[in-house]
């Protein structure tokens, strides 16, 4: 089992900035890809970004040029900086990590509890 633990998230005006952080715990030496997706009121879940631990990079169209995700492998963390802020960024931000812990075993998606961002005037 995987557990992650989001920080950061808050109020901020249109064209602010937060950072998210996410630290994973627990049986971790199978993750091979950790990230963000979000979900607003009334939207299904919406990938934000995901890395894996060989580096390439997965960002939504939308936040594309605003937002940048980086890892630290050492410390099974991963963090998501959010530039530019739009109303429409507003929704709650789940911390994902993708495991697979031998080749015989399927895929094991883990999420955290989430983590609230507002932009707002």
């Amino acid at each position: 089992q995987v557990q992650l633990v989001e920080s950061g998230g808050g109020l901020v005006q249109p064209g602010g900035s937060l950072r998210l952080s996410c630290a994973a715990s627990g049986s971790i030496f199978g993750i091979y890809v950790m990230g963000w997706y979000r979900q607003a009121p009334g939207k299904q879940r919406e990938l934000v970004a995901t890395m894996a631990n060989s580096g390439p990079t997965n960002y939504a169209d939308s936040v594309k040029d605003r937002f940048t995700i980086s890892r630290d492998i050492a410390k099974s963390t991963v963090s998501l900086q959010m530039n530019s802020l739009k109303p429409e960024d507003t929704a709650v931000y789940h911390c994902y990590a993708a495991s697979k812990t031998s080749v015989w075993n399927p895929r094991t998606d883990y999420w955290g509890q989430g983590t609230q961002v507002s932009v707002s005037s």
